[in-house]
């Protein structure tokens, strides 16, 4: 992609600033940043972004407020303008606040997807590309060796991943039925700077500065296996989402479905898995901290929460995309630059 206008729906939030990042050291995109600035939307980290690029690199970059639970009306839309590429990266995305207010996930995730998606329909008659940020929660728990692709079947475990599902679902039959030019992404445990410090690594750090334990959740019948994850930098995220959009339609081979499904989806993974007690231990070495752990069982403390999360990467691997930096690489860097700019662990 080497030029043209580019909506990013949570544009505030940590993941969508990083790709407004990538995309701000590209002369010839401009980028319009869609957000509610909530709970997750935080225009301190546009802000700093400032630090980083001049004057002449921001003026690329525009700021519109809107929540998507409501629609965007023909004067909005004029505001936005006929853009090139829409990123729909906005979302409720809190597992347990989920489970606390299972309607407000559906407003935030199923019906802003829908209104996103009406606004394409009758709005942006030559849109080139949408790219749906999608999660991994919603295959739901994956037994040991098993990863999953890009169709397998949906098997959600919270209304958090349940609305994600939704929104996945409303985004094929746009681009089945309206025939939308729409690719749909799964990633998983994103981590990188200015993330909300009740994530998982800067909720550890918070916990070793504190010199307090770390709680860990695990297997009720064996302490020492905790969840396992493969993790992903936010900017990884972001080059992946770059590369997506650079993707000819039709340039490539689908991963399709058993059934014929042909709406482009693919799997931004890590490289490689880690227990969640490896990672804690990792942050405690960074930090020269001694790790103090207290195991809890998932299933009496997370409901709605998975033991193991885990997708296959090998597709988008075959189209010339894995992440460019090892996992302890990318650890250090978020862990030394969190500790050199800690406003971001007292949120």
């Amino acid at each position: 992609m080497r030029s043209g206008r580019v909506l990013v729906t949570g544009g505030a939030g940590f993941v969508g600033h990083h790709l407004i990042r990538r995309m701000l050291k590209h002369p010839d995109i401009q980028v319009i940043s869609l957000d509610r600035l909530d709970f997750s939307g935080n225009l301190n980290r546009l802000a700093e972004l400032g630090l980083e690029f001049g004057a002449e690199e921001m003026r690329r970059l525009r700021i519109i407020f809107h929540d998507l639970r409501a629609e965007i009306n023909s004067q909005l839309a004029k505001q936005i303008g006929e853009v090139d590429y829409i990123v729909h990266m906005a979302a409720g995305s809190h597992v347990n606040r989920s489970i606390t207010n299972p309607l407000q996930f559906v407003q935030d995730n199923v019906v802003g997807t829908c209104n996103l998606l009406e606004f394409v329909r009758c709005h942006q008659p030559n849109l080139k590309k949408f790219i749906n940020f999608g999660t991994d929660e919603i295959f739901g728990s994956a037994p040991n060796r098993v990863e999953f692709s890009e169709w397998d079947r949906y098997n959600s475990r919270s209304p958090y991943s349940a609305t994600k599902a939704g929104a996945e679902e409303l985004c094929v039959a746009y681009e089945n039925t309206f025939k939308i030019p729409i690719y749909c992404t799964h990633t998983m445990n994103v981590f990188g700077e200015r993330q909300l410090p009740e994530k998982f690594i800067g909720l550890i750090m918070r916990r070793l500065l504190d010199d307090e334990e770390v709680v860990i959740h695990c297997d009720e019948r064996n302490e020492k296996k905790s969840g396992l994850r493969h993790w992903i930098h936010a900017a990884d995220v972001a080059d992946a989402t770059m590369f997506i959009m650079n993707l000819t339609h039709g340039g490539f081979a689908l991963a399709k479905d058993a059934y014929g499904g042909t709406c482009p989806k693919f799997n931004i993974v890590g490289k490689k898995e880690y227990s969640n007690l490896e990672v804690a231990q990792k942050v405690a070495n960074i930090m020269g901290k001694k790790l103090k752990t207290k195991f809890v069982g998932y299933d009496k403390q997370r409901p709605g929460h998975d033991f193991r999360y885990a997708l296959d990467g090998q597709y988008m691997k075959s189209l010339g995309w894995e992440p460019k930096q090892e996992f302890d690489f990318r650890l250090r860097q978020v862990v030394e630059w969190t500790l050199k700019n800690s406003r971001w662990l007292n949120l």
